[in-house]
Parts: structure tokens; sequence; C-alpha cells
């Protein structure tokens, strides 16, 4: 989300995947290499990095940076975790940890499954099975939620969360601003979609907008579905549903009477709104 960020449409990224400038829209970090760093800098000239991951998304993505660095050097010495944490910041950018689906959504989550499933993840998180709890979660929640369904329970359950992000967006300060997640399309793209909204975007427009992020995600399609498959979750979660934009929109207006209002009602003030507002009409 930028002013008018210059060059951000030229060469693609070495290994940044499904980068996009959104404000195309409006006014007509994921294991960056140096290169790509570089050119958030002093082309792309990001200011902020709004970063939607969870904790647990932190560690894994610091301990995938040191196993690439072990490799590249040729060494078979772990890095101290400080070490392996400083390359994941790129200097001179100011960055805002927003974890999305905090403990309001996370609490949602677990309260849907039964009594049965509850001590099994109990248990599973007890000893230390981390992974084996989660996929408590993902066979018999997520997976039978969808991502759409994930999307409207983040909307009423990460109020908090999402007004934390609003409110670093309506800081002229932070422009131009780079908002990520893991993939980038799921609860980066709710973001991107409520921004959109605001600003009075087609809603056809921002469906095929945020069905290209399937197409770039496919080089590592098979590396996510490792991932995903590990806690229960099928294909489906590794690509964009075409009528994602269409069903939150409509979510959007039957509950809340339009996205302003949705907005107000979990805080964000008028005047973010039309700071935010006018900042990407520039």
């Amino acid at each position: 989300m930028s002013e008018k960020t210059p060059e951000t449409a030229a060469a693609p990224f070495d290994s940044l995947l499904n980068f996009r400038d959104v404000a195309p829209l409006v006014n007509e970090a994921n294991g960056a290499s140096d290169s790509d760093k570089g050119r958030l800098q002093d082309i792309c000239r990001i200011k902020t990095i709004i970063d939607l991951r969870s904790k647990t998304e932190h560690i894994e993505a610091a301990q995938k940076y040191s196993k690439a660095v072990k490799v590249a050097n040729s060494s078979v010495v772990p890095l101290p975790n400080d070490q392996v944490a400083i390359p994941l910041e790129i200097p001179r950018i100011n960055y805002a940890y927003i974890n999305l689906n905090g403990r309001g959504f996370e609490r949602h989550l677990v309260w849907q499954l039964s009594y049965k499933n509850l001590a099994y993840l109990a248990g599973y998180m007890l000893l230390g099975y981390r992974l084996e709890g989660i996929s408590i979660i993902g066979k018999n929640v997520l997976q039978p939620r969808g991502l759409i369904g994930l999307a409207k329970d983040t909307l009423q359950h990460s109020g908090p969360e999402i007004k934390e992000v609003f409110k670093v967006l309506s800081n002229v300060e932070s422009y131009p601003v780079l908002v990520h997640c893991t993939q980038g399309k799921d609860r980066t793209g709710l973001i991107v979609l409520l921004v959109l909204l605001l600003c009075g975007i087609d809603p056809a427009l921002i469906s095929d907008d945020y069905t290209k992020s399937e197409q770039e995600l496919a080089p590592e399609f098979e590396d996510r579905m490792k991932e995903i498959s590990s806690i229960g979750l099928d294909e489906t979660f590794a690509k964009c549903p075409s009528d994602f934009v269409p069903k939150i929109v409509g979510f959007i207006d039957t509950e809340y009477k339009g996205v302003e209002n949705y907005l107000r009602k979990i805080g964000v003030e008028e005047e973010q709104i039309h700071t935010i507002c006018k900042q990407m009409l520039l």
C-alpha cells in the first residue's frame, strides 16, 4: 500500500513471492533475498512492514532461514536464536508485529471442539506434541470452516487486531506500507479487502486482484502442501477461492451494513478512516 510507489511493477523479486502494489486499484516478507530487500528499500521505498503472522510462524521462518544459512555456508553448527532472528528484519524499516488471529480468535476456534477433542488437544499440548495438537483443530475446525468461514471468524473475533492494523495505516508517516502474513492471501487478503472497500473500489476488481495470488504462490505449492497437510488441511487452503471476495463483502454488508460501520464497531476512529482514504487516494 503506497502513495505512488515508483517502479513496483518492474522485474519480479528473486524470492519474495506474491508481492503486489494495490495502490493502482485506487489510483486509476517472507524470505526475501538481499536483492529483494534492497528493492523494497531503494525502489519501493517501503517505510513500514505490518507482519500479521503468529509467534509460531516467526519461529518457523527463523528455523527455515537458519537451515538455509547452514547449507549456504556448508556448516553444521546451528546459529544462536538472536543471530537467526536478525536477518529477518530489514534495516531502516519500521515493523509492526500484529498477530491477526490472536487470543480472541484462538479461543473461538478451541471452543468449537468437542469435549473429547478438547481433552486430546490439552494432552498433546501438555506433552509437548504441538503439531499433533494443532492438527486436532485443523481437522475438526479449520477444514470444515474453510478459508471463507475463517475470514468471517477473523472479522468477528479479531477486532482488536484489525483495529491495530488500521491504527498503523492511519499514520501518514507509515507510508509506503507493506502488509504480509505467510502466504499473503488470507489474512493479508482480508486486510487489503477492507482497505480497498473503504476506498470505494469495485468488489469485482478486488476479487480479480485477490485471485492473482494463487498463480503468484505456485512456485511453493508443493512445500506449502506438506505443511498444511501435516495439520489436517487439504489443498483448498493453498488456493484462492474465486468466491472469497463476494462472500466476504456480502457478509460485511449483511452483518454490519458496510465496511465503515464495521470499522467503527471495532473502534477505528472517524479521523483514522478519513486519513486512510485520503492517503490511499493521493
